[in-house]
């Protein structure tokens, strides 16, 4: 399971909710880790902030380049208010204005679930994410911190 965080999940505050989610999945047995953008967030290390501050473990937090070559691999990516630094327009579309820009490649991962605020938020390239209309891709609307709550529930009682 890969847990991509993004600006939305600062926004909402909800490093402890999905530090939660991580670390229940993790007592089941599950391979957690999360998959972190350079520039992901504001300003760039803002996301591992959040997640030491949510007390989640330094062996769960990997950086893009030690990451991007496992998605062929991951069962479930789980990626949180993050939109440009998962776009597979960086690598598919000529005319996007990040295209050529590294990006968390989510997509090829076998499941991916997105939590967004909002469908038509296009980020910085002014244009939806097209990993949203992928067939491996299901989109969870809503506030990112009590989506992750409402999700972190769900594993406590399952």
């Amino acid at each position: 399971i890969m847990i991509v965080p993004g600006y939305g999940l600062a926004v909402a505050q909800a490093q402890f909710s999905v530090a939660d989610i991580a670390k229940n999945l993790r007592a089941e047995g599950k391979n957690v880790k999360f998959g972190i953008h350079p520039v992901a967030g504001r300003m760039p290390g803002q996301l591992n902030v959040l997640l030491a501050e949510a007390n989640v473990p330094y062996d769960m937090v990997f950086e893009m380049e030690e990451v991007n070559e496992d998605f062929n691999d991951i069962d479930v990516t789980l990626v949180i208010g993050a939109s440009d630094t998962v776009s597979s327009a960086a690598e598919d579309d000529p005319n996007c204005s990040i295209y050529g820009m590294p990006v968390l490649r989510v997509w090829k991962s076998e499941k991916v679930f997105v939590l967004k605020r909002t469908i038509g938020n296009t980020g910085y390239t002014g244009m939806e994410n097209p990993i949203l209309f992928k067939d491996n891709t299901e989109v969870l609307l809503g506030d990112a911190k009590n989506s992750c709550e409402a999700l972190r529930t769900a594993l406590q009682q399952s």
